[in-house]
Order: structure tokens, then C-alpha cells, then sequence
């Protein structure tokens, strides 16, 4: 597997994407080749000592990079050397299978969408957040991509959902839902309703819909909604568990015997920290395109950076949108007929 590293998208610098790289190359043999894609003259003063040492490492210089402010699809349009554009471009052309990039996630999207195109079929390409939970974690799709959604983006996010949550997170039948007001098939709005007439004519475990009490109690694997809820159901999950962590330590320090009970129960809390950190997936991958693309954390670390470049090339072996290529076309049909008995056509 071939993965391009955008080295300039990160919070921290292209140093720690460049360590991340190398950690992803000492741990997986099968990563045939990763081009780090950004500013020449920084990679190489970044780069260790004597360089990496690996011929698998290959520097693509890239003039410009798009800044997180930057109004997405005007900068990837405008910013032909950016160090984004680039990446996507080696997939492009074959010469790379993947993408790895911590830097603006709408200029990820839209340089997707421009350089890779969407898989035929696939209406809208979404990122399929992977959420930890106590037991077992599930798939956010979509997490903030789509505003705005008809009934067939959230079949087609559930068919892609359903995908990467058996090939990437092993689960042999997920159990697909959508995120809704209430658990009866009447509740929700016209969007979730609609979809839930086309959900449950695909041939996927489908569950009916799910509240957002569901989400952590072992009832759903892959979790179905716009891009809107999305987003707002990924950031609240990320602040609330900030803060709880935040609140715990400071509730510990309170007295000497609480003090006493935190040093006495410091496994636990290191195996509740290790079971729910979010950098064991390295971020999000966005689904529905022509190549395996990852988007890291902006904040993301060498850790973090290390599982993302890892998770694109499982995808890659995996061969994730091969499968999702054939399901969407396999459900062609029957969403076709399922949408026009649900919105038939009006009357001239």
C-alpha cells in the first residue's frame, strides 16, 4: 500500500507528522511507499538525523498550503500547489492508494471531491467518525460533511457505514440505525423517514431508529444522520468527555483519603482513559471516493498520525471502496423503486 502524507496540515508542525510516518513504517511492513507531501525545504529540516533510512520515503514538494480559515473549495481551486492538492493528485494519478492529512477538513473534502471524484453511484461522500463507548464502538456517518441531505445520502451513508464497520472494525453484522427523536418508525423528520423506508429495503441489519441515549449502551454499531446532527453529536461527545475527565481529577484532589482512593484505583482510570482514546483510529475516514482518505486530527500527535496512515492502508487492503463500489450498485434498484413508492413522482 502506497500512502500520501499531507505534512502540513497539523497543528504541531510537519516534525511530529513526519515522526508519525515513521512509526507507521516500523509497524507495518505491508506500506509499500509514503510520500511526504508539503514544503521540501521544512520536511528536510524536520526530517531526523540521517533522514529516515527507509526507502520506502519519498519527499513531494508542494508550494502552498491551505490554512484552516481559508474558505475550502475557493483555496483548493485557487491553491494549485497546495500541499493537500498534491496528495490527493498521487492518488489521482495511481501513483499512491491513500491519503493521510491533519489540516482543514472542508479542503480535505473538496479536494477529494474535485481529484478523486466519487464512486459511481455514491451521492455524497461522507466522514465516518469511529466513537469509543464502555464495550464497544460505532460509526458515526455522516459527522459533518453534509449540511444538508435527502433520504438516499443516509441509505447510501448506511451502506458505506455498514462496510467499514465489518472490514475495519471486524463486526460481522452491525447493527445499523438512525439517529432520530424517538425509537417508533413514525418519529422523526421528513428526512430520517424517508430514509427509514429505504433502510429497511436494503440487505443490511437494520435496527429502526435510535436516540442519542442508544449511542453508548451497546445498541447500534453504525449510526446513521446528516452531517448537521452529525457534526454537533461528534463535538459534544469530544467536550463531554473532556470535561469529565477534567471534572474526575479535579474532584480527586478535593482530600487526602480522595487522593489516597485515585492513587489506589490509578489502573482503572488508566484503562478507562486507554479503552476511550480517540488516537487508536487516527481519525475519520471519509467514505465514498475514489481512494482511501483519512482526516486527522488537526491536534493530532505522532500517535495518532502513526494509526491514521495505518488505518488508510488497511482500507486499502481491506479494499474497502471496492466493496462499496459493488454494494452501492447492487442496491441501485431497489432504492430507485423504494424512492419513487415513498416520494412518487407529482402530477404535471
Amino acid at each position: 500500500m502506497r500512502i500520501a502524507v499531507d505534512v502540513m496540515g497539523g497543528d504541531h508542525g510537519c516534525g511530529v507528522v513526519i515522526e508519525g510516518a515513521k512509526r507507521a513504517l516500523q509497524a507495518d511492513d505491508k506500506i509499500t511507499a509514503i510520500y511526504l507531501v508539503g514544503n521540501k525545504a521544512e520536511i528536510h529540516a524536520a526530517l531526523p538525523e540521517g533522514g529516515f533510512r527507509d526507502h520506502r520515503v519519498r519527499v513531494i514538494h508542494a508550494g502552498e498550503v491551505i490554512n484552516m480559515d481559508e474558505e475550502a473549495a475557493t483555496a483548493v481551486r485557487r491553491k494549485r500547489d497546495a500541499s493537500i492538492v498534491r496528495a490527493m493528485e498521487l492518488v489521482r494519478d495511481q501513483k499512491a492508494d491513500g491519503v493521510v492529512s491533519a489540516g482543514n477538513t472542508g479542503a480535505i473534502f473538496a479536494s477529494a471531491s474535485f481529484k478523486l471524484k466519487r464512486i459511481e453511484g455514491v451521492r455524497r461522500g461522507g466522514i465516518a467518525a469511529v466513537i469509543p463507548t464502555a464495550k464497544q464502538d460505532f460509526v458515526l456517518m455522516d459527522s459533518g460533511a453534509n449540511i444538508e441531505c435527502k433520504p438516499i445520502d443516509l441509505a447510501h451513508f448506511a451502506i458505506m457505514g455498514n462496510i467499514y464497520s465489518k472490514e475495519i472494525l471486524g463486526y460481522a453484522n452491525p447493527r445499523v440505525g438512525i439517529l432520530s427523536v424517538g425509537t417508533e418508525a413514525n418519529k422523526g423528520n421528513e428526512l430520517t423517514l424517508g430514509a427509514f423506508e429505504l433502510l429497511k429495503k436494503l440487505p443490511i441489519n437494520f435496527i429502526g431508529n435510535v436516540e442519542g441515549h442508544d449511542l453508548f449502551e451497546n445498541h447500534v454499531d453504525v449510526v446513521v444522520c446528516d452531517g448537521f446532527v452529525g457534526n454537533i453529536v461528534l463535538k459534544t461527545c469530544e467536550s463531554l468527555a473532556t470535561a469529565m475527565f477534567s471534572l474526575l481529577k479535579q474532584e480527586l484532589k478535593v482530600s487526602a483519603r480522595r487522593q489516597l482512593g485515585a492513587l489506589l484505583a490509578m489502573n482503572a482510570f488508566r484503562a478507562i482513559k486507554k479503552r476511550m482514546d480517540p488516537e487508536v483510529h487516527g481519525g475519520a475516514p471519509l467514505l465514498g471516493f475514489n481512494g482511501a482518505v483519512m482526516k486527522a486530527h488537526g491536534s493530532a500527535r505522532e500517535r495518532a498520525i502513526a494509526n491514521a496512515i495505518q488505518v488508510a492502508a488497511r482500507n486499502v487492503q481491506n479494499q474497502v471502496n471496492t466493496s462499496i463500489a459493488r454494494e452501492i450498485a447492487r442496491a441501485k434498484e431497489t432504492l430507485l423503486a423504494a424512492e419513487s413508492s415513498v416520494f412518487p413522482t407529482e402530477p404535471a
